[in-house]
């Protein structure tokens, strides 16, 4: 069967109970996809107890499982958001932020894996509490506690919450942060105030609040096209203007330390004006080279995570239309240092085999039995190549194979697989010259190759 081949027309002609084994069998040797399956079923009616007995299951010390057992459950609960449940999903989101914080507390890493589904769940917490409100008090002393007493992670976005906060839930953050903005203390607590702050001034909408805010920092480029950004959106372009100038001249005499490598700043409006023209950039032409302009303008601008956002809905949504689409937002997903990710894009819309083969790479070391399918697909399009030098590839990955289903456990397949390849390909007789050259054992029905071909 080819590489391209579909299944699924072969896949149609299977009645319900032979699926369901296919599947079944699948899922046991694949935590996540198990996982996953658990609950949909458990979902389907919008009852979310099984994610959070899933949470109970969740083993933090030294379970290979747990990461994916996280991943399953947040995959429920975007797939729930996306549908509109109207079950009220805040409780079982924000468990699994305080779940994944307490992991990460207790082994000091909040990188790699889980500290993307950290940042992940917090969305997804704040989409919950937007779509189903909770008490607004009583989830800016969460948001409070976070920030002021937990360990400097999850980092949060006020502007994501600020719908479930309302004013109330704004008004208490506004009042703790005043608190410790009078008082002489300094330090970490301090440093989040301050933050804070300039927060609540730009969701607030402020003006003059955030830009005294900006102007007391010390003079960086970045900052003084924020503020002139602010003034304008608020119709003070005369003062936007004045600022612009201000800074450039202030930049120009070197009183400011100039950005790495100097360069003369462009028209200060036109540099203002960076991340709305990349993003009028990207919404034309959605792909990695606008992607990457929009990330970098708005990552200077501090309006990234926000725009990053935006930017992945919309590659998403492109991606269901065919496997071009899928490519760019996978490759966009790997250029963000989000390799899992970029798998499941693949996996969920399809791409190009030397994408999948790049991806499974990366992940045949700690994900075996997901990888075994796409190394299948590469071994035949060695084989149907008819050169030495593929041959020789072939034999290799082959190896690979049989190492991967070992650590899968499943070398019974492995070695059915073989049989059937052997068997299939028995007159290729430098094929067979090669796997023998690798040490991998051949059925014995296979004779000895007398002339290579």
């Amino acid at each position: 069967m080819s590489p391209h081949s579909d299944l699924r027309p072969y896949l149609r002609t299977l009645d319900a109970e032979t699926l369901a084994d296919l599947l079944h069998a699948h899922a046991e040797r694949d935590p996540e996809l198990r996982h996953s399956l658990e609950l949909r079923a458990a979902t389907q009616s919008g009852d979310v107890s099984e994610a959070h007995r899933l949470l109970d299951a969740a083993v933090t010390d030294g379970n290979v499982e747990y990461t994916a057992k996280i991943g399953a459950v947040l995959d429920t609960l975007q797939r729930m958001l996306d549908l509109g449940s109207r079950a009220d999903l805040a409780p079982l989101a924000r468990r699994t932020v305080d779940d994944i914080s307490e992991v990460l507390e207790q082994s000091g890493d909040h990188t790699g894996d889980l500290g993307d589904r950290l940042e992940r769940a917090v969305e997804l917490y704040a989409r919950a509490c937007t779509a189903r409100p909770p008490d607004p008090e009583k989830l800016a002393d969460w948001i409070l506690e976070v920030e002021f007493d937990g360990p400097g992670w999850p980092v949060i976005d006020l502007a994501e919450f600020a719908t479930a906060l309302g004013e109330p839930g704004l008004r208490r953050i506004k009042s703790t942060v005043d608190d410790v903005l009078t008082a002489t203390e300094a330090g970490h607590r301090r440093d989040v105030a301050e933050r804070l702050r300039e927060q609540l001034a730009e969701v607030l909408g402020d003006v003059d609040e955030l830009v005294a805010i900006l102007s007391a920092k010390p003079p960086r480029r970045d900052v003084s096209l924020k503020i002139v950004r602010v003034l304008r959106a608020a119709g003070r372009h005369s003062e936007a203007i004045a600022h612009a100038a201000r800074a450039f001249l202030h930049d120009k005499n070197g009183h400011a330390p100039p950005p790495p490598p100097p360069s003369p700043p462009p028209a200060p409006v036109e540099e203002d004006d960076d991340v709305s023209r990349r993003r009028k950039d990207f919404d034309a032409r959605p792909d990695r080279e606008t992607y990457a302009a929009l990330r970098e303008a708005a990552t200077a601008a501090g309006k990234w995570t926000s725009q990053r956002r935006a930017a992945l809905a919309r590659l998403r949504e492109l991606a269901a239309e065919g496997p071009e689409q899928a490519e760019e937002l996978a490759r966009v997903l790997l250029d963000d240092g989000r390799p899992d990710e970029a798998w499941r894009a693949c996996v969920r819309f399809g791409a190009s085999p030397e994408l999948r083969l790049e991806l499974a790479e990366q992940r045949a070391a700690e994900h075996p039995a997901e990888t075994i399918p796409v190394f299948r697909e590469h071994v035949e399009e060695l084989i149907e190549r008819k050169d030495p030098q593929a041959y020789q590839e072939a034999a290799r990955r082959l190896k690979l194979l049989r190492s991967l289903h070992k650590r899968a456990e499943t070398p019974d397949e492995f070695t059915a697989y073989l049989a059937a390849l052997v068997e299939t390909h028995r007159r290729k007789t430098r094929l067979i010259t090669e796997i023998r050259t690798a040490r991998i054992a051949l059925p014995k029905a296979v004779s000895s190759p007398r002339t290579p071909r």
